[in-house]
């Protein structure tokens, strides 16, 4: 049925979509976001590759096209709690999704302004939120936006469940645990110290939350976002937001070669912004009982290593790859293998990399269209993970470089999340 929701960063690349998505479904949606994704913009000085509209264009644009409303709030959840107990007390939603944090992993490694600020926000906002849910005496139910990232890479001992691992205890007992953080960034980081948040919460008062670790987003647009020019999705192509595939794709556009990271032998898991859409509405509509123990869901369609990504572009476009030195510091290589069980069972099959839909072609089209907007330079990797990455990184450039060490080696290496 219908339910009131609000969307917590709902402006950003997910949550623009997520809205309009939820709006379609005949939902009541109100947007809050305090823009700091547009204000990072003009911190780095690159714009989004599509020119995006403000909230109010973007809103009315909606309205025209769908005949739907959608309220926006323009409010700091990790700064100004009063307005936010407010707002939950004035609206009553059923449900809140929580996108309002700061995505980028690079970024949150530039340097010690970023990195505070990603813990600032992000550990902050989710505390100003899960009390303000207490506060307002109403049960909200929580669908947060998390990372797979928060499970680290290869460290399972096997295949990534979703949320919790069975554990044998020193005294031979068994035991179902959340599984053990292994972060690899500051943004990683504020994702695990979410986790924590919610079990404290849910344990402590009840409140019903849904926790989602999702994988690398690709993709624009989406069949709402598609309607009408004024409704676009961000798109990111810098070294600090662009995600890996809609990079490469880019790249692949403007003739640069596609900047792959040491051996391109990390493996990720991917998604597709569409089914983004689908699954934080499937978490909604699927909510835990009261009582019941944080839900945790791996939002992901597949797996893939990036150096067969780049070389699925490359087929397709005839692009050159190049391999630079790696900003972050993790291994080059590992296997990822991930656990997705109930979204499949919610959702049957999600979009792949490899599907004939022809969404490559749809990416590659806007790529296309808007490269005169793009600035070179800020494709290259502008954060690092320390110094040592930084001063390796001093070599790279636009140009084609060889891959950096042996397939299966064990050094630094990096991808853009």
């Amino acid at each position: 049925g219908k339910k009131k929701i609000v969307v917590l960063g709902g402006d950003g690349f997910c949550g623009w979509p997520t809205s309009l998505h939820l709006s379609a479904q005949g939902h009541d949606v109100v947007i809050v976001d305090n823009l700091s994704r547009r204000n990072i913009d003009t911190e780095m000085g690159c714009d989004s590759l599509t020119p995006i509209e403000s909230p109010a264009v973007r809103i009315r644009a909606w309205k025209e096209v769908s005949g739907n409303d959608i309220k926006f709030l323009n409010m700091d959840v990790a700064k100004e709690y009063d307005l936010l107990v407010q707002l939950f007390k004035d609206e009553k939603p059923d449900a809140v999704v929580h996108f309002a944090e700061q995505r980028a992993a690079p970024y949150s490694m530039k340097g010690s302004k970023q990195k505070r600020y990603t813990v600032d926000n992000n550990v902050g906002g989710t505390n100003n939120l899960l009390a303000a849910v207490v506060d307002s005496d109403l049960d909200i139910h929580l669908v947060h936006l998390g990372t797979m990232g928060v499970y680290g890479y290869g460290t399972s001992g096997g295949e990534i469940p979703e949320g919790y691992l069975n554990v044998v205890l020193p005294d031979g007992n068994e035991k179902e645990i959340l599984h053990p953080a292994y972060p690899g960034s500051v943004y990683h980081t504020t994702k695990c110290l979410d986790a924590l948040l919610f079990q404290f919460y849910n344990k402590n008062d009840g409140i019903r939350v849904t926790d989602l670790h999702q994988g690398i987003v690709w993709g624009t647009n989406t069949p709402q976002t598609a309607l009408d020019e004024r409704l676009i999705n961000r798109f990111d192509y810098d070294g600090d937001y662009g995600t890996v595939l809609n990079r490469f794709l880019m790249q692949s556009a403007m003739g640069v070669p596609l900047t792959v990271y040491g051996t391109g032998g990390q493996t990720r898991a991917f998604i597709h912004i569409s089914d983004t859409c689908r699954c934080i509405e499937a978490a909604i509509n699927n909510p835990p009982e009261s009582g019941q123990r944080v839900e945790i869901f791996n939002q992901i369609a597949q797996t893939a290593r990036v150096r067969d990504i780049a070389n699925l572009i490359k087929d397709k476009t005839g692009c050159e790859v190049n391999f630079l030195n790696n900003p972050r510091n993790e291994d080059a290589e590992n296997e990822l293998d991930v656990s997705n069980a109930k979204f499949m069972d919610f959702l049957g099959e999600m979009i792949r990399l490899e599907d004939d839909r022809g969404l490559f072609a749809e990416v590659q089209g806007i790529t296309e269209k808007y490269k005169h907007r793009c600035i070179p330079e800020m494709i290259l990797p502008a954060s690092f993970w320390n110094k040592k990455t930084a001063a390796a990184c001093e070599a790279n450039t636009l140009e084609v470089m060889d891959a950096k060490g042996k397939e299966g080696e064990k050094k630094l290496g990096g991808v853009f999340m």
